[in-house]
């Protein structure tokens, strides 16, 4: 399978609020039909839409054009022939007369396409590539509908993808009016703009369905509905299999030091809004996380997408790899789709060194899957120009490639360093805080800041809970004595530190740090001074990639 994203015309379209919100992709395809291109190829995930676009280009053109359309289970839809027979539709299309207005549909012939070298197949993709020569030279065209992109290398050169997009904000709008009639919409201002928003990412059947159950259960649409459509969004992202929909509760209250990653992130807080894009300031590309395990790189993710009021989205970059020749880049191309239909939104690539690392060198070992995804997605990272906000963390940063750390895929790359004293005294509280409020005072944090050096915030977190559980069984005159500062010190005295174990990982993270020209996500003086030494001793400056 070739790369996809290198050999074949991609057309994004985008719907804007008129009567028909399809117009301008209406007009591409119309466009395109009288340039007689061979062959497209509408990726989408729901059928009726498509139907709705393909029957306007025909009625809408001068003279008009027949559409006729075909299953492998129902045939042509106008007298049911070639069931079950690919060859014979294709037959079909080429014993038509050459200046018939005829546009012809095959849905669904992925699972051919993806296996072109079987011999079963083969001969289909042998006859779909002779249709091409005479369908330049003919007024019929050939259109392939799926869901899923699959183009074998000998049609690439033949073949336009027009991605069908989820509906955007406009035609949500568009369709909230067409399905609920006005006595029973009972959202506007902004309220209707929350509703809009939380349909963003959904199909329309699905928001035909949701504001189907809304109007079933009280006959009107109101505000209350929101959480339904969420709720709904959560499904229809998990049956993905690709992106996980957080609902984020962590703030940056919850977050102990990392100043200056805080203070970042407060300053462009309204980066995303209107006001911003009239001001001349672009959307916020993203930002990259390094640092060992434990130091809050995932909380971090979650606090951005809290203090920016935006929807979170985790991707699991291991999903992202099928088994099957050519499912990877699709499921990457799925992963785009989504993350820009909900866009504005924060999307979190977690532990992406794991992924990607060491595929400068080469060892992949997958016949260059992991290099072909890779490529895709730094490409949209650099390209894109939809509101999603990337947020990727890496434990071991130095297997990374190179092209992934160069400006324009990031805005900032930040190191979390285990944190200092003071820090550690702030982590201590921002965990003692919710669990005993009351009694707060009575924890000696300097002391316990001290004796946890070295620690993580989450071996912090941790020594805590030990120091519960060490209290809550020493069961005294049959009463459950309340943890005390002393517990917590023994759990501490117990626990070996990972800096104790990675410290070779820790000093080649500094090194790192130094040669690319990382910001310190703590306000850490000693550490800045400690980078700088670094960069003194190697003569060294920012890391130079292409």
């Amino acid at each position: 399978m070739a790369n996809q994203s290198d050999k074949i015309t991609t057309l994004n379209t985008t719907s804007s609020h008129q009567t028909n919100p399809h117009q301008s992709l209406i007009e591409q395809l119309d466009l395109m039909i009288r340039a007689r291109y061979p062959i497209l190829y509408i990726v989408a995930v729901e059928e009726e839409p498509v139907d709705e676009v393909l029957v306007s280009v025909a009625t809408q053109s001068e003279p008009q054009r027949q559409v006729l359309m075909w299953d492998i289970v129902r045939g042509w839809d106008d007298n049911g022939s070639d069931k079950g027979s690919v060859m014979g539709a294709l037959n079909r299309i080429g014993k038509a007369d050459l200046k018939a207005n005829i546009i012809f549909v095959l849905r669904d012939l992925h699972f051919i396409l993806k296996n072109p070298q079987s011999d079963r197949n083969a001969p289909v993709v042998r006859e779909i590539k002779n249709l091409t020569k005479e369908l330049k030279r003919s007024r019929k065209t050939l259109i392939l509908t799926s869901h899923t992109l699959e183009v074998p290398e000998e049609l690439s050169e033949e073949v336009t993808v027009i991605d069908f997009p989820l509906p955007k904000t406009a035609e949500i709008d568009y369709l909230i009016s067409l399905l609920v009639k006005p006595e029973g919409l009972k959202v506007s201002g902004l309220a209707r703009e929350q509703l809009v928003k939380a349909c963003q990412g959904l199909s329309r059947a699905r928001i035909a369905r949701v504001l189907a159950k809304a109007l079933a259960a009280k006959q009107q649409v109101n505000e209350s509905d929101i959480d339904g459509v969420l709720e709904e969004k959560k499904q229809a992202i998990r049956q993905t299999g690709i992106l996980e929909f957080f609902t984020v509760r962590e703030s940056l209250k919850n977050v102990g030091g990392l100043e200056n990653l805080k203070q970042w992130v407060r300053m462009r807080q309204d980066a995303f809004t209107e006001e911003a894009r009239r001001y001349g300031i672009p959307n916020p590309k993203g930002v990259l996380l390094v640092g060992i395990q434990g130091t809050g790189k995932s909380l971090s993710a979650k606090t951005i997408a809290h203090e920016w009021r935006l929807p979170l989205l985790r991707l699991d970059t291991g999903r992202l790899f099928g088994g099957i020749v050519g499912e990877s880049e699709s499921r990457v191309r799925q992963m785009i789709q989504i993350s820009e239909a909900i866009a504005p939104c924060v999307l979190w690539i977690d532990e992406i060194d794991k992924a990607f690392g060491n595929i400068s060198a080469g060892v992949d070992g997958d016949s260059g899957t992991s290099r072909r995804v890779f490529g895709s997605l730094i490409t949209w990272m650099q390209e894109k120009t939809s509101p999603v906000f990337i947020v990727a963390t890496a434990n071991n940063v130095q297997i990374l490639p190179a092209e992934l750390l160069r400006k324009g895929r990031f805005d900032e790359i930040f190191f979390l360093n285990l944190p200092t004293e003071q820090e550690r005294q702030d982590i201590f509280k921002v965990h003692l805080q919710p669990l005993r409020p009351s009694r707060l005072r009575e924890f000696d944090l300097p002391l316990l800041a001290r004796q946890a050096k070295d620690f993580s915030g989450a071996e912090i977190e941790q020594v805590i809970i030990d120091g519960m559980h060490r209290a809550f069984g020493a069961v005294v005159n049959g009463h459950r004595r309340d943890f005390t500062t002393e517990d917590i010190l023994r759990a501490i005295e117990e626990t070996v530190p990972l800096a104790a174990i990675a410290r070779e990982q820790i000093e080649a993270l500094k090194y790192w740090a130094a040669e690319a020209g990382a910001r310190t996500a703590s306000n850490d003086s000693h550490l800045v001074e400690e980078l700088k030494q670094f960069t003194i001793q190697r003569g060294i400056g920012p890391l130079e990639v292409d």
